[in-house]
């Protein structure tokens, strides 16, 4: 029989080695995907995934099974790239002056690749709140409702996050086929 995700991190929580290699088994994979959509970068997300991974058996310490583990695993992913986007905003206003931020382009011919690669870059142009929800949304990982929960906002604001990001991504690329 297979033990449910709340009962393996409240015996995680409690030192139980096994129910921790468990919970990371079971969610590795949805919770690197998740911080490459947070984060548009592999190399990000790979270090974020890594730090929280190394961070997990003490925040589990805070979980208390009132929501499903998997939101509220989201929500780490979540502070922990807020975090590491306040970082570094601080660090690029200090190096201000030494010179610019590059952004590296795949080159390739493939419809889909370049597809997700035009996404990825206007992801970056959309404020965090809007940049949030959408990563939450995307590939239909999570609901409007369950994205809700994650971001401790109604669901109507989510519907509306989701109603103004369509709006700006189709003014972008009417703008990007103009020029």
């Amino acid at each position: 029989m297979t033990t449910n995700d709340t009962d393996l991190a409240l015996a995680a929580a409690g030192g139980d080695r096994s129910a921790f290699s468990a919970l990371l088994e079971r969610h590795y994979d949805r919770l690197f995907a998740f911080g490459y959509r947070v984060t548009g970068s592999r190399d990000a997300a790979e270090d974020l995934t890594q730090d929280i991974c190394a961070a997990l058996p003490a925040k589990l310490a805070g979980y208390r099974g009132d929501a499903a583990f998997s939101t509220w695993l989201y929500r780490v992913v979540m502070n922990a790239a807020h975090d590491r986007r306040r970082r570094a905003q601080t660090h690029a206003k200090a190096a201000e002056g030494w010179g610019a931020w590059e952004i590296n382009r795949r080159a390739t011919s493939d419809e889909e690749s370049a597809r997700l690669d035009w996404l990825r870059q206007a992801m970056a142009t959309l404020p965090d709140d809007l940049r949030d929800t959408l990563a939450l949304i995307t590939d239909g990982e999570l609901t409007q409702g369950q994205a809700a929960e994650v971001l401790g906002i109604s669901e109507g604001t989510v519907a509306w996050r989701m109603s103004e990001i369509k709006k700006r991504l189709r003014a972008l690329l009417e703008q990007e086929t103009r020029a």
